[in-house]
């Protein structure tokens, strides 16, 4: 006599290649799992005095595939290009220019550079490019790139989409030892002269794309060479036309610099502001010229506090977003400007700081 018993099974979902306990009719004791089904035998069922094999067969279907749908980015992101030349194989592009920015008296020199790629590095603003000097280490090896901030529009200082420009400064200093030290990248890029060769390598970088949206509010922090990526996003914003992009947001510009030799591109930010007097605002912080109210150096974080409730509420919206390019000292300067501004309004300005980041609003580059 045989018997056959249907035996209903759940199992639940696991990431592990075995299955988890199941919860089922007849406590399984032995069972083997094949493709697309799974069998069960039992030795110990009694019906009508008489002992009787119970096999259950459980199909499993496969429930179907969830389609997950792309997060569509807020930043300029469509089509970006990264990394088409690496260190292995740079390219070589040529010197257009190389000026010194700062004046004579400034604590170190900044210069701005013109490199000819013809179309072959094709970047967007904000993005980064990679620099190999010249020569080789201690070790007898090439040097290791250094990567740069772009400090032009993807047009570029020409306006034909085959320069890319660097701001660069020369980085010297005195060791515990007494010993003038030199940075090998920094000073071999101020030292290049119109006609030279130089290898590039990139472009890298998503972190700091522009937003899409032209109606935007673009809060940018910058601390000296911390321009770069910014000057590119102003170029776009106000010396440039686009048939798909004309920027009608608030684009607010916060520099910081040790003294007023030391600003960069000033000439170029008044004739923005000149010409989008209602788009364009910029604020320098001079910190070893200028104090706030309580005698405190200027810092970057300083001059925002003086206008803190304002920031607040642009950071409220949903189409705010904040660039922050220079040295890694100032987020926790704006952190405390902003932890007692939120609580104020219920909000731990820590959590909403997540939120900004996870929503592509606040964006760190720094060193």
């Amino acid at each position: 006599m045989a018997s056959t018993l249907n035996a209903a099974v759940s199992l639940t979902s696991s990431k592990s290649s075995s299955f988890p306990a199941t919860s089922c009719a007849i406590a399984p004791e032995r069972i083997r799992f094949g493709k697309g089904a799974f069998y069960y035998k039992s030795n110990s069922v009694v019906t009508s005095r008489r002992v009787v094999s119970v096999r259950a067969e459980v199909t499993t279907d496969a429930p179907p595939a969830v389609k997950k749908v792309a997060k569509e980015s807020k930043k300029n992101e469509e089509g970006v290009i990264t990394n088409k030349y690496r260190p292995k194989e740079p390219y070589t592009g040529k010197v257009l220019l190389n000026t010194k920015i700062t004046a004579d008296d400034a604590p170190g020199e900044t210069w701005h550079m013109v490199f000819s790629h013809q179309g072959e590095i094709p970047y967007r603003e904000g993005q980064s490019v990679g620099v190999i000097a010249d020569g080789i280490d201690k070790n007898g090896k090439p040097h290791k790139v250094r990567l740069y901030s772009i400090a032009s529009s993807a047009l570029g200082d020409l306006g034909n989409s085959e320069t890319v420009s660097l701001c660069v400064k020369r980085l010297v200093y005195t060791n515990d030892a007494g010993e003038v030290v030199k940075g090998v990248c920094s000073n071999f890029l101020c030292d290049l002269k119109p006609g030279s060769d130089v290898k590039l390598t990139g472009p890298v970088g998503k972190e700091m794309l522009m937003p899409k949206d032209p109606n935007a509010t673009v809060i940018m922090l910058a601390t000296g060479t911390g321009i770069a990526p910014f000057r590119s996003f102003l170029w776009k914003m106000f010396f440039e036309k686009h048939d798909d992009y004309k920027f009608n947001g608030l684009a607010w510009l916060f520099l910081g610099v040790p003294t007023t030799s030391s600003l960069l591109y000033t000439e170029e930010f008044d004739k923005m502001k000149a010409k989008a007097p209602e788009n364009f605002r910029v604020d320098y912080a001079i910190s070893r010229e200028q104090a706030n109210d309580k005698g405190e150096k200027m810092y970057i974080q300083t001059r925002m506090a003086q206008y803190a409730p304002e920031l607040w509420e642009l950071l409220k919206k949903d189409n705010t977003f904040v660039y922050m390019c220079g040295l890694k000292g100032m987020e926790k300067g704006i952190d405390d400007i902003m932890v007692s501004l939120a609580a104020n309004d219920g909000i731990d300005w820590f959590d909403y700081k997540k939120q900004l980041k996870k929503a592509e609003q606040w964006n760190v580059e720094v060193y």
